[in-house]
């Protein structure tokens, strides 16, 4: 049955929260209704929160991470460990591995996983830009932190045919996390114990 909601307006609010990830209609409708009883300049402090995050978001030219610079804040700390590369899907692997306080090293955002099936291949990916790093900085080594899934495997079998000439050391993070599982999903302990405990990859 259709949601009966009395104002049109109130409508269109919750449809537009309901296009977000998750959030059913219902939800939806208990967050406007929240947000209507919110005064206006939380409300207009909310709205142009959205607003100037789309305007100015940057993807750091490095890593392909979210910044508010060009570079991003991890690329850019002398303090990390810049000659390794921990190598992730998406942005919210960089936020999961990040919470648990343990890996010092930098980033590089591939922005999916090849998946014939779905159509994605590696020139859809940020795979490109990383040879480019490889090659010109000084890496010692790749840690693949991807979804322990057929899409990930896949992947981390691509990406160790183009840099098995590299004189790279190449490893994986340690099997602590569930096959079929996402990082972002994953407990800290477990996580961080995964990226301890990392071992050479070989395909």
């Amino acid at each position: 049955m259709e949601q009966f909601l009395p104002s049109k307006l109130l409508s269109n609010a919750v449809d537009q929260f309901a296009k977000l990830p998750g959030v059913g209609r219902k939800t939806a409708l208990r967050l406007v209704l929240d947000l209507l009883k919110r005064d206006e300049n939380t409300v207009n402090a909310f709205a142009n929160s959205i607003i100037e995050l789309k305007k100015n978001i940057c993807t750091c030219q490095i890593c392909g991470n979210l910044s508010d610079d060009k570079i991003c804040s991890i690329c850019s700390d002398n303090k990390r460990d810049q000659s390794t590369i921990c190598i992730v899907e998406n942005i919210r692997d960089i936020i999961a591995i990040e919470q648990t306080s343990t890996y010092k090293g930098s980033y590089h955002v591939l922005g999916g996983l090849i998946s014939p099936i779905d159509g994605v291949g590696p020139s859809e990916l940020n795979i490109q830009t990383l040879i480019e790093r490889v090659n010109s900085q000084n890496i010692n080594e790749i840690i693949f932190a991807l979804s322990t899934n057929m899409e990930g495997d896949t992947t981390c079998f691509y990406l160790s045919r183009l840099l098995k000439d590299k004189n790279i050391k190449i490893s994986q993070i340690a099997r602590g996390v569930a096959f079929g599982g996402d990082l972002e999903y994953t407990d800290e302990l477990t996580l961080a114990r995964s990226i301890e405990s990392r071992t050479e990859y070989s395909s």
